[in-house]
Order: C-alpha cells, then structure tokens, then sequence
C-alpha cells in the first residue's frame, strides 16, 4: 500500500510539474526516479541471490560437519562420555561455526550492496542536485582550506566500512575460498587474521590519505611516539611482535595440543597479545604470546601426531620375564589403535624392592583416542596376568617388635 500510494504521488508530481511547463525538468527526474527504481531491483535481486547462495552452502558445510561427526561415532561406537571427553576440543577445532559465519557474511554483503547503491544513486542524482558537489568546497573547520567538508564525510564513510570488513571479513573467506582449500583449523584461522590486519591498515592508510595526512608531516611525531611507546609498553608491544610471529612461523595453531609448564591443553585462540589454551577440565589460560616463542613448549600436533604411550607394570620376584614380556607385547599387538609400525616392545628394566619392572612401549597414531587405549590396556594387561596366574606384588613391610628385658 504504501508503494503503490508512493508511485501515485511521484507520477502526480511529475505530471504537475510538466503542466506547468517544465517539461525538461520532469523528463530529467522522470529518468532519474526509473534509474532508481532498476538500481533498488537489481539490489534486491543480488541480495536475494546472496542470501540464497549463503544458505545453500550453509547447508553443505553442516551435512559435511555431521558426516564427520557421523563417521567419528561409528568408529567408535562404545565410547564413554568420561573417556571422550578430552577429545571434544580438539575435533571440535576443525568445526567452523556455521552461525557467526553466516551472519558475518549477511553483514558484509549487505554493507557492500549499501555502498554500491550509495555511490551509484551518487551518479544518477548528481546532475539534479548539484548543490551537492559544493560540499567539495567547503572546509571542515574554520581556517581549514585543505581538508573539505565532502573529504571528512568520505573518511568517515572509509572508516565505517573498515570497521565493518575487518569484524565479518573471515566470514566471508570460509565460504568463498577456505573451505575449499585442504588447510587445517591453524591455516584458516592464521589467514583470516592476517587478512583482518591487512584490511585494518589499508582503511587506516585511506582514511589518511582523504584527510590529506602525509607521511612527511608526521613521520617526527611518529618516530616520537614509537620511542615512548616502546619504553612505556614495551611489554604490550613484545607481545604483539610475537603474535604477528605465531600467525606467520606457525609453531603453534588453533586445535593444536601443547603443553606448557604444568598446563596441557588445546590452542583456543590466538590474539594480539595473548593465546588462550583451552585444558581438559574446560579451564582457560591466557598466555601472553611472548612467553610462547621465548619460552619452552611442547607441541604434540605440529608435524606429526604420532605418540608413545609408555606402561610400567611390577611382577613378583621369580616370575618368568621373558614370557611376560611376550604377554604385554600380545596385548599391545591386540589392541586395534597401537601402531603395528613402530612395533610394540617390552623390556625388562631392573629390580625393584618387592617387584621385577617391566616396561610396555607402543606407538598411537593420533592424540584423538589416548586415554582410551591407557585405559583399554590397563585392563587387559591385569586380566592377561590374572589368567597366567602372573602376580603383580604390592610393597610389603615386616614389622619386628623387640622386647627390652
């Protein structure tokens, strides 16, 4: 209704204004109002495209997710909820979040689609008003010749879309180029943020250059800045230096397990100045991103996700070792996640107070399912021994109580 009552006062208008004898000027709005009439379509009907586009590989990516998952459980079937419980951050962590990239994306076009009917709306109306082009003249301040009226709007515009394109641009790359490519979580999350720099100092560069801000002109005040900024926040500026270093070397990613100290646990997120590690008990660390690169860290995932898994067990004194040795290497070869390349190995390691040691060593492909195969073997090992009738002994104290006449 209002559409229809909006066309019915512009064609009246147009009429009214022709009559009265400005023919020219109606026929110039005339065409103007139908430009803008095929402009606001042509919008419609790319944002309707994009939006269906959106939702179609929306749905693609979540049926990819769910096959994964899907395929994860069948594998693993019997699986507890205790005992899968440290796997959860670290599948997860090639999971993209289908909701926030969607919606960065909706924002992100709509923004661009905005611009664009902006700009072009610009051209079509700019021969009726052309008042509009003395804001091209007229200076920001009182005093101010260089720096326009129209140079000021046009920054902030620069400014507002920066703001907007840096917040939803990795949206953007998950649909358009990421997902497409065979890049793990740490890639993907490695080149949206260096993208979001990039995008950050190229609107910060524009913005300068409509506001006619020279690098000459305060390059002094630059330098001066830099030297008081670096004794004053040197701490804050290492940080940042390491985290540019993080994202580029890439000796920890996002999904990455590392150890740390006494924290183990899964790179959540890596920022400017601080990388959150993620452990097992869902607790957060932050970790300032100079101590990543300065200090010792154990990566578990960088270039291989082999492990040893390393089981220490006692048998009693005069307990065949030979044929327990074979025992835990059986059990080991038995279990379907130990490596059959590297081969499992049990030694006989040396003599204890009250128990011969033995040592179980073997190889799993992956991190996913660990404490798992600890716990299978565990198991196996004392049901193994249980039916050869091979004791594992507990320390044993006598106690001699002497009376004095």
């Amino acid at each position: 209704m209002f559409l229809m009552s909006l066309a019915v006062v512009v064609h009246v208008s147009l009429g009214t204004v022709a009559i009265l004898g400005y023919y020219a000027t109606a026929q110039t709005l005339a065409m103007c109002v139908f430009d803008t009439l095929w402009l606001l379509f042509s919008l419609m009907v790319i944002n309707g495209l994009v939006k269906r586009w959106i939702l179609v590989r929306r749905r693609k990516l979540a049926m990819d997710q769910f096959r994964q998952r899907r395929a994860s459980l069948a594998a693993d079937p019997n699986a507890s909820s205790l005992l899968a419980s440290e796997n959860v951050a670290v599948d997860a962590s090639d999971e993209v979040d289908l909701s926030a990239v969607s919606l960065q994306t909706k924002q992100l076009t709509q923004t661009v689609l905005l611009l664009l009917g902006f700009s072009l709306g610009w051209t079509i109306w700019s021969n009726v008003f052309p008042a509009l082009n003395m804001l091209r003249y007229v200076p920001a301040l009182p005093g101010l010749s260089t720096i326009s009226l129209a140079k000021v709007l046009l920054a902030g515009l620069i400014g507002v879309v920066t703001f907007i394109a840096t917040r939803n641009v990795p949206g953007l790359l998950e649909l358009v180029l990421l997902n497409y490519l065979p890049v793990d979580a740490g890639a993907r999350f490695a080149t949206t943020t260096v993208c979001r720099y990039g995008i950050a100092l190229s609107g910060i560069w524009l913005v300068g250059e409509r506001l006619s801000i020279q690098w000459q002109s305060i390059q002094w005040l630059v330098a001066a800045m830099g030297i008081g900024l670096g004794f004053g926040l040197q701490e804050i500026f290492a940080n940042f230096i390491s985290g540019i270093i993080l994202l580029f070397e890439r000796p920890i990613r996002v999904g990455d397990v590392v150890t740390m100290g006494e924290t183990t646990g899964v790179v959540t997120r890596i920022r400017l100045r601080a990388t959150t590690i993620t452990d097992w008990d869902r607790k957060e660390f932050i970790v300032p991103n100079r101590d990543l690169i300065t200090g010792r860290l154990l990566n578990w995932t960088l270039s291989d996700q082999t492990n040893r898994i390393v089981i220490k067990v006692g048998v009693a004194y005069g307990t065949d070792t030979d044929s327990a040795c074979q025992l835990l290497e059986s059990v080991a070869r038995k279990c379907p996640e130990v490596l059959k390349d590297p081969p499992p190995i049990a030694t006989f390691e040396g003599f204890g107070d009250s128990s011969l040691q033995l040592t179980l060593r073997c190889f799993l492909p992956n991190l996913e399912r660990r404490l798992q195969t600890v716990h299978k073997l565990h198991s196996e090992i004392d049901q193994a021994f249980r039916d050869e009738n091979i004791e594992i002994p507990f320390p044993q104290r006598e106690y001699r109580v002497r009376q004095v006449a």
